[in-house]
């Protein structure tokens, strides 16, 4: 605790924003030295380096550096979309607000090595950078290595295995697209397929199809796994039920997996509270001033949420724990 406030810890990282510095207003000599920037946190300037992962704080977008030219530096996303920002800018590195020193290297993009998009975001170093992954990010802290989008070490020059018989379900296709950006490449190094079940309503008859077995183990991550609910019905009869032994059912308490994202990438204290006599997908576009009146409107909305999320540290935490232990039951040899 700090104070009467809880101190936010994600592995290792500190919410800083939650930390309180009460300065004496009247302490300090409006004529002792530059009284102006007193108190100002200074910008730190880094040099540019290909594949170093900025967000532009104005707009939002955050990609890999592929291009610096005539004074703009190209930023590339996970989508292996491009877009360019002036140089003299600042930008967010991991959080932190810098500026932009001259590279000590060339930055430019690669030539053409692969299928895909040339040049996509550290594609050419690692398995993040494939379509749907967030791209892998370098850590002074770590001696240089890269790190991808849910902390683990990226597996450099690494083809994707061939696919494990076990399976990680889930409900629908936001769900899959949130694992697979942020786990996606932990997921082909280990060969590990994630498929949608389209509603917890399907899943014991797909159980029924696919016949978990002790080398055909399922994962089933399910949204608002809570006491009473439909899902922990249905959770509790799978797992007392013929497959049980080779399966495993966890869930997260939220609504949807769109709550699993922090508040704080789309602007919010929180993420308001819908009645129950509105759908809640629409209640929250409409919540945020989003168009909401068809299905397209939602999956845009989707999109723009799921595009705040960079690495694992955007994600509340009881939605990682579940994930993370999905694949431990998958991926664990049995004897």
């Amino acid at each position: 605790m700090w104070g009467d406030r809880p101190v936010d810890v994600v592995r290792g990282r500190i919410d800083t924003t939650l930390l309180r510095v009460d300065d004496d207003r009247y302490g300090n000599d409006v004529l002792s030295g530059d009284w102006r920037s007193r108190g100002v946190k200074k910008v730190r300037q880094v040099p540019l380096e290909r594949d170093m992962v900025l967000e532009d704080p104005a707009t939002g977008w955050a990609g890999a550096v592929v291009r610096l030219e005539a004074g703009n530096v190209e930023l590339e996303d996970w989508k292996g979309r491009t877009r360019s920002f002036p140089f003299t800018g600042q930008f967010l590195l991991e959080g932190e607000l810098v500026t932009l020193g001259r590279p000590q290297a060339p930055v430019g993009r690669r030539a053409s090595g692969g299928t895909g998009a040339a040049g996509r975001s550290a594609a050419a170093a690692t398995m993040a950078g494939r379509p749907g992954a967030a791209p892998a990010v370098r850590h002074a802290s770590d001696g240089g290595r890269l790190r991808t989008a849910s902390g683990s070490f990226a597996v450099e020059q690494q083809r994707a295995r061939v696919a494990l018989p076990s399976r990680i379900m889930v409900e629908g296709k936001h769900d899959a697209e949130l694992v697979e950006k942020v786990w996606g490449s932990d997921l082909r190094v280990e060969g590990v397929v994630v498929e949608e079940l389209s509603g917890v309503d399907n899943l014991a008859s797909v159980l029924d199809e696919f016949q978990p077995s002790r080398d055909r183990r399922v994962g089933v991550l399910v949204d608002h796994l809570v006491p009473g609910s439909k899902e922990s019905r249905f959770a509790s009869a799978v797992m007392q039920g013929k497959w049980g032994a080779h399966v495993l059912v966890v869930g997260h308490p939220f609504v949807d997996v769109w709550q699993s994202v922090k508040p704080a990438r789309l602007g919010l204290e929180a993420w308001p509270t819908i009645p129950r006599s509105i759908e809640w997908k629409k209640g929250i576009c409409q919540h945020l001033g989003w168009p909401y009146s068809e299905q397209a409107d939602i999956a845009r909305a989707w999109q723009r949420i799921l595009g705040q999320v960079r690495t694992f540290a955007d994600l509340e935490p009881q939605l990682l724990g579940r994930v993370e232990e999905l694949i431990d039951f998958v991926t664990e040899p049995r004897a």
